[in-house]
This record gives C-alpha cells, sequence and structure tokens, in this order.
C-alpha cells in the first residue's frame, strides 16, 4: 500500500518529465496561454521572448511544417529545416527575442530566401539558439538597434533550445515527505 502511495505521489512528474525529454517541442509549446509565457534559454533560464513575440514566418525550403496549439488557443507554427551538414533544426520563428547575433550575415544556404542569416546566442551563456535573418541586401554587418527596429527582421529559434517559463517553474516540485 505504501508503494503505491509512493508511486501516485510521483506519476506527475515522471510524465512530466518524459515529455520534456522524449518531445523536446512539449516543454516550449504545452501549457497556458502563449501569449503570457515567457520562453527562456533551457541551458541557463535567461528570459529570451514573450509569446507575442511569435511571429510566423513561411519558407518553401522547409523540410516539413506543423502546427501546435497551445492551451489558450493560440497556434505556433514549427518549421524543420537542415543544414548543409545534415543537421536537422525545428524552428519557430519570433519577431524578436534577447539574443546575441554575431556579424556578418551569411547569404548562402539561407532557410528563407531573400534573407542572409547570422547565428543567434544566448547572451548570458552563449548557447547556440538559433539564427537571426535580415534582408538579403542589407549590409552584412548592421547594429542591434536596426535589427530590433526593422519589420524585416526575424529570428528562428531551435524548440529544443527553449523552455516555457511555467512548464520550468512546474519542474520545481518538493515532494510531500519533505512539506513540513
Amino acid at each position: 500500500m505504501i508503494i503505491i502511495i509512493i508511486i501516485m505521489q510521483y506519476i506527475p512528474f515522471i510524465l512530466l518529465f518524459y515529455s520534456a525529454v522524449y518531445r523536446p517541442s512539449v516543454a516550449c509549446t504545452a501549457g497556458s496561454s502563449s501569449t503570457d509565457t515567457l520562453l527562456l534559454c533551457r541551458a541557463c533560464g535567461h528570459e529570451l521572448a514573450a509569446g507575442t513575440d511569435i511571429h510566423f514566418v513561411p519558407s518553401r525550403l522547409a523540410l516539413s511544417s506543423r502546427n501546435d496549439t497551445l492551451l489558450g488557443g493560440r497556434t505556433v507554427h514549427v518549421q524543420l529545416f537542415q543544414n548543409p551538414h545534415g543537421n536537422r533544426f525545428e524552428v519557430i520563428t519570433f519577431r524578436k527575442a534577447d539574443v546575441s547575433q554575431h556579424w556578418p550575415a551569411d547569404k548562402r544556404f539561407s532557410w528563407f530566401p531573400g534573407y542572409s542569416w547570422t547565428v543567434a546566442t544566448c547572451p548570458r551563456c552563449n548557447s547556440h539558439l538559433g539564427w537571426a535573418f535580415q534582408p538579403i541586401d542589407w549590409p552584412e554587418t548592421i547594429t542591434k538597434t536596426r535589427f530590433e527596429e526593422s519589420e524585416f527582421t526575424f529570428l528562428a529559434l531551435i524548440t529544443h533550445q527553449l523552455l516555457r517559463e511555467d512548464f520550468a517553474s512546474s519542474l520545481l516540485i518538493t515532494p510531500k515527505s519533505f512539506v513540513s
């Protein structure tokens, strides 16, 4: 009987952990309303973007595309891309995010025709989070302010590098046996 009670206490934790490990995009897309949720760097927890910053930019070069519906009804478009080395990345496009961009921009192998790209990393831990895209006819190096203020720029962030704030908070569970 005691074993059953212990198992029942940890089933929600096991299910939560299982979904995050075997379905990386779930940790980014499952939860409450996307408009009031912050997305964090999975490596260090730095706040990167809000759900309202998500902005779908379609690409005909995506290997596949799917919609994930968040609780609260917001649809997030996830696209799968492959780089020239054969590495595949599922990304969500954002209008803005708090990332470091590493210019100069590269015009070769862009997943979004008409755009050049540069690597985007976490400003706190320098983890690779995705890519920043700017119009191909822009100079290779621009200021962060110009990038952020332009309506022609966007970011493609890797889903398994992101973590929803409410999901991260749910991982901090204190077992009942430790509560006094």
